[in-house]
């Protein structure tokens, strides 16, 4: 193996910065810097001058004149190699001559030495077993947080109790797959005390808890995915009931135009907020009107509704269906009289209990709380007058409120925000399974670790779990067993799609039949 170098911290102007060289030559490196100088000790640091490989020591040849240098013998190294860092002054100039100074050291050490490609330091550490790939993933993962509940997401899989988990589940399989090729290779030299039929009615109950365990593990990585990605949030609500000013508070700034003009709005409007730890994508959409509204009104009333509005419409109600949750947005509203009623548009309830009644995670504003006298409480009538129309709405999910800039309207937002961020919760929780007769499910906390597996992992505990419905639907042929004792084709079938599930197990991990793994590896360590 050539060794390599890269520049570990962030490129730009700096106090101190960071070239790590890791391999074969690593003393070697050092030697040729730092040319007379001690030996250095391992995990001992040492303050040393640098020097150009290239030339004799001298005034004119310093590259650095205090460099702190490390040393990190093998294979207890972040990459299960020789390691040495030089910690330089961050100097664009500096930290450039030191890099183009590191090759140059090959030729009089007689070794391969060259900048290190995308992720390299990584697959190393993989491939001297430093880390596995889920933890290479997380690593990814921590790297990219910029969230509290990103972070939190990220360290969960560093540990590399998802590796262990589903090693265990790869295990069971294979113990499984063992009793079947047991029966085929020995059945006829050996006496067994179970018949097929009911070694096969044995084997399908253990894959079968194993299978509800991969599927619950699947749902959890769908809810990471939500931490990771961000949750998508829209703003639905008919023209004028205050979508835009509600975003603007939110975000704490002007991010959508208000006017009191309907139909301000009429592309979504996506701005990403980190909200009590989440990452958050908010989506502003048109507002919803019935279109009849064109044939019972004036001439001005039909251009309203025109070809432009109709698109941001249908628009709005496919990024609603789209979203983890959805803000329904009504609004107080004077009337000529002087009086103050509810808007409940009928556009509006319709799509918002469309949205329930498919499960969607609904929470319901009413805007404009302002026109209500000051200390007259609405929230109670108000709240009957929307679970009229929309009854699977919670009172929890009802929040009456004002988008002014009053110590009561703040007050008034910061518990509408604060039931959004129980929402996240509830929406981000793992799920645990309500059985415990495996020994592997008795530590609750897999289930939270779960949250950290990847849409790769996912993909793959897709695939297995569709491997075992072939080896169940091979286990039974409707409620009876599917074989006597002479058909052992069925058996060497079940056996297979056995090994099949089990080979996508070993892929999360890394160490699945090479040719398929390279493919990934590749891809993960550039991240």
């Amino acid at each position: 193996e050539p060794t390599i170098y890269a520049l570990s911290t962030a490129p730009g102007r700096a106090a101190i910065a960071v070239i790590r060289v890791s391999g074969p030559a690593s003393l070697q490196v050092y030697n040729a810097l730092c040319p007379g100088k001690k030996p250095l000790k391992s995990r001992v640091a040492a303050v040393r001058t640098l020097y150009d490989p290239t030339e004799a020591p001298s005034s004119n040849s310093v590259l650095d004149s205090s460099a702190l240098v490390l040393y990190f013998e093998g294979p207890a190294t972040a990459t299960g190699e020789d390691v040495l860092e030089f910690h330089v002054h961050g100097g664009p100039a500096i930290v450039k001559a030191v890099l183009a100074a590191i090759p140059r050291c090959g030729p009089l050490t007689g070794t391969m030495i060259r900048y290190a490609e995308p992720g390299e330091f990584t697959r190393r550490a993989f491939m001297n077993n430093r880390l596995d790939l889920t933890q290479v993933e997380s690593l990814g993962d921590t790297l990219a947080a910029d969230t509290e509940q990103q972070r939190r997401l990220s360290v969960r899989g560093t540990t590399g109790g998802l590796a262990k988990q589903y090693e265990a589940w790869r295990q069971q399989l294979l113990y499984a797959r063992g009793e079947l090729e047991a029966l085929i290779d020995f059945s006829e030299d050996q006496h067994f005390d179970e018949s097929p039929s009911e070694l096969m009615t044995s084997v399908a109950k253990q894959v079968g808890v194993l299978r509800k365990s991969l599927l619950i593990h699947s749902r959890n990585a769908v809810r990471g995915e939500l931490l990771r990605h961000g949750i998508r949030i829209s703003l639905l609500g008919a023209p004028n009931a205050g979508k835009s000013s509600l975003l603007n508070r939110i975000v704490g700034r002007e991010a959508a135009i208000v006017s009191n003009e309907a139909g301000t709005t009429r592309d979504i409007v996506e701005i990403g907020l980190d909200l009590g730890g989440y990452l958050c994508r908010f989506g502003d959409t048109a507002g919803l009107r019935r279109a009849v509204e064109a044939d019972l009104g004036s001439e001005r009333s039909a251009e309203k509704i025109n070809q432009i509005e109709q698109e941001g419409m249908r628009r709005a109600k496919a990024r609603a269906a789209e979203s983890d949750l959805v803000v329904v947005v009504f609004s107080l509203e004077r009337t000529q009289d002087g009086r103050t009623c509810l808007n409940l548009d009928p556009e509006v309830c319709e799509v918002a209990g469309r949205l329930t009644s498919e499960g969607k995670n609904v929470v319901v504003v009413v805007n404009k709380a302002d026109l209500v006298q000051h200390g007259t409480s609405v929230d109670d009538e108000v709240s009957q007058l929307i679970k009229s129309r929309m009854p699977l709405i919670s009172d929890g999910s009802i929040h009456v409120l004002s988008c002014l800039d009053t110590d009561e309207a703040r007050e008034a937002l910061r518990l509408f925000l604060k039931g959004l961020v129980s929402e996240f919760e509830q929406l981000t929780a793992a799920i645990s399974p309500e059985y415990d007769t495996d020994v592997h499910n008795r530590d609750r906390s897999i289930w939270q670790e779960s949250l950290g597996a990847s849409e790769r992992h996912r993909l793959l505990l897709d695939q297995c779990v569709g491997h075992l419905d072939d080896f169940m639907a091979e286990a039974h042929r409707g409620s009876e067993p599917i074989m006597d004792e002479s058909e052992d084709g069925d058996i060497v079938l079940a056996a297979e799609h056995l090994r099949s599930a089990a080979e996508c197990l070993a892929k999360i991990t890394g160490k699945g039949e090479s040719g398929d793994v390279e493919e990934v590896l590749g891809v993960v360590f550039e991240k």
